[in-house]
């Protein structure tokens, strides 16, 4: 379901229903309480709450029983408009709603307590059921029995700061989901279940991927343990090399530029909250740099261009720093110090939509490469009343060609009418994990501010300097994050090829471990990663430990396997493969590693 269908649909109006009716719970628990956000989100709902006290999973049973109650007595949702200085009399005992009245009614807020650009809202809306009353657009469903009470369920406590924002006072989030059925919950719950097992941060600690120290090192920022550094490094070995196949010129770039730079680019002025802090070197202002593109651009200038010389396709796998608030960092997929995929495409107009084409079909490649085979996409299109950089015709134009190229892959897609930003439209990427979630990676995105900015051209066939198109592209999104999503697509099992260790020989005794060491020596040399587990472990916890690091290939060697000159293969799924000659294994193990495939 799109996002605009999900918050026109009966599942949105009945969780933002059950959140109001949570909300009216908690504070018959706590009269005193305050107030602060309440939205329906994918698969649930949530609200944040400013409380005398800590909440304990015990409060968590006695709101969801009074929240029964509620439902089963069939009040009905109702809403009326109201004027800023009448929402501000219903809530004057709440400060996060008069804060947010005063966002919205200047335009400076949305209903979600984030930073807008929006227009100015004199006229706001109220929801009332019962005794609660809350600032709210909804919608909602008629009434509260229109609530299956068997399909709610509270599911834990967060805590989260007020707008997201370090600075502002820690609030207690309640997350809960409400489902139609209680069928649909209970699917829901078994899908919650999984997605626990495969979480990133778990698997991360015990597979000794990588960690994170927000004390010591700070938060947001990633250490990459060498198994978790291995896997990257094979991730963007591959990739590279694709790359370089299909194009493009590998360009590197330093961390840090001058404020004059920023300032051309427009980052300065637009982007200055989300850069880290400037840095002083002989009376000039340095930045971390936030993005790779400024650098690109740099390179394109360094040299005149010709007609001929395009496309140029710039790729970089570039470190890039941006500040995020504490309380929206979440291990390896909303990080501080971050490495993109990156690649800017310059070229004539005329070309624009063929390198629509190559640059989508190669991000599909390289993402089926990696086992991801459900795609739908979106795609944003000019604003509609704010200023949008760049003529008319020049945006339709650019549309045209993704949406073009959008259906010649047949995935399905979505259009965002007005939703691009104002520099130029762009196609999202979302691909499906293994357990059905979404996940948005590619973007392709249309500038038509910074070649301007920058004053960028080439020399046309006519002998005249023309102004190239611009491209940019991020494929995998940023390593860190693309890495947590793999983690818990493949639940830690990763395919052969991008397995740290692929293998590992299990000596039954001490006698077989000369002979356990001689086969991972032929399987390095084959090039294939192989350890030997010489310590005193019995064979049982020996192939236990090696399932738990989801090892794909523990190979047995007693006396039978050294006298026969082979190894008995067992699979971490559990599959005994029995004895199988040392050539005939390393050949299966190449072959499953050439393929990218698993076991």
């Amino acid at each position: 379901m799109s996002r605009s269908d999900y918050a026109e649909s009966h599942l949105y109006r009945l969780r933002h229903s059950a959140a109001h009716v949570m909300a009216q719970a908690v504070l018959e628990m706590f009269p005193g309480g305050k107030l602060a956000i309440g939205p329906a989100i994918e698969d649930g709902f949530y609200y944040d709450f400013d409380l005398p006290r800590s909440l304990t999973p015990d409060d968590l049973v006695a709101i969801e029983k009074r929240m029964r109650e509620i439902i089963a007595a069939d009040h009905k949702f109702m809403r009326r408009e109201v004027t800023a200085e009448e929402a501000c009399r219903i809530f004057a005992d709440q400060p996060y709603k008069l804060e947010l009245i005063e966002g919205l009614v200047s335009g400076s807020l949305d209903e979600d307590g984030e930073s807008s650009a929006g227009e100015a809202q004199p006229t706001l809306t109220t929801y009332r059921h019962d005794n609660f009353e809350d600032l709210c657009r909804g919608p909602h469903l008629d009434s509260t029995g229109q609530i299956n009470p068997d399909g709610v369920k509270l599911l834990r406590i967060a805590g989260a700061y007020w707008r997201g924002d370090e600075r502002n006072p820690m609030l207690q989030r309640i997350y809960g989901t409400a489902w139609e059925t209680a069928e649909d919950l209970e699917d829901y719950l078994k899908r919650l279940a999984e997605a626990e097992k495969r979480d990133h941060r778990r698997l991360g600690t015990q597979l000794d991927l990588f960690s994170i120290h927000p004390d010591q090192l700070g938060g947001g920022l990633i250490l990459w343990h060498p198994k978790g550094a291995l896997i990257r490094h094979l991730v963007e070995d591959f990739c590279k090399r694709e790359h370089l196949a299909n194009g493009y010129e590998l360009v590197y770039s330093p961390h840090i530029g001058r404020s004059a730079l920023w300032e051309t680019s427009g980052h300065l002025g637009y982007y200055r909250e989300n850069m880290y802090a400037p840095m002083e070197i002989e009376g000039q202002q340095y930045y971390l740099k936030p993005m790779n593109c400024p650098f690109h651009i740099l390179i394109y200038k360094s040299a005149l261009r010709s007609y001929r010389d395009l496309p140029l396709r710039f790729a970089e796998w570039g470190t890039v720093y941006r500040y995020e608030r504490s309380g929206v960092l979440h291990g390896l997929l909303r990080v501080r110090g971050f490495t993109q995929d990156d690649a800017h495409h310059f070229c004539r107009p005329d070309q624009m939509p063929s390198e629509i084409d190559f640059v989508l079909n190669f991000s599909l490649h390289l993402l089926r490469s990696f086992g991801f085979d459900e795609f739908s996409a979106y795609l944003s299109t000019r604003p509609g009343e704010r200023k949008a950089v760049g003529d008319v015709q020049q945006w339709r134009a650019a549309e045209g060609a993704l949406e073009e190229a959008l259906k010649r892959t047949g995935i399905p897609y979505e259009i965002d009418e007005g939703g691009g930003a104002f520099y130029g439209p762009k196609i999202d990427l979302k691909v499906k994990d293994a357990i059905n979630r979404e996940w948005q990676l590619t973007t392709i995105q249309f500038d038509f501010n910074l070649p301007e900015r920058f004053d960028l051209t080439y020399m046309g066939e006519d002998g005249q300097p023309h102004r190239p198109y611009m491209v940019h592209r991020a494929l995998l999104g940023s390593m860190e994050r693309f890495f947590g999503i793999l983690i818990e697509h493949y639940g830690g099992a990763f395919p052969v090829w991008l397995a740290p260790v692929q293998a590992i020989l299990i000596p039954i005794a001490d006698r077989h471990v000369t002979y356990a060491r001689e086969v991972a020596a032929q399987m390095k040399a084959a090039g294939l990663r192989a350890l030997v587990d010489d310590g005193s472990d019995r064979m049982a916890n020996k192939i236990r430990k090696a399932q738990e690091q989801k090892i794909p290939y523990m190979l047995v060697v007693g006396d039978r396997e050294v006298q026969a000159g082979a190894v008995a293969v067992r699979l971490r799924s559990g599959q005994d493969l029995g004895p199988k000659p040392i050539d005939e294994l390393i050949a299966m193990v190449r072959e499953a590693v050439a393929s990218r495939g698993s076991v």
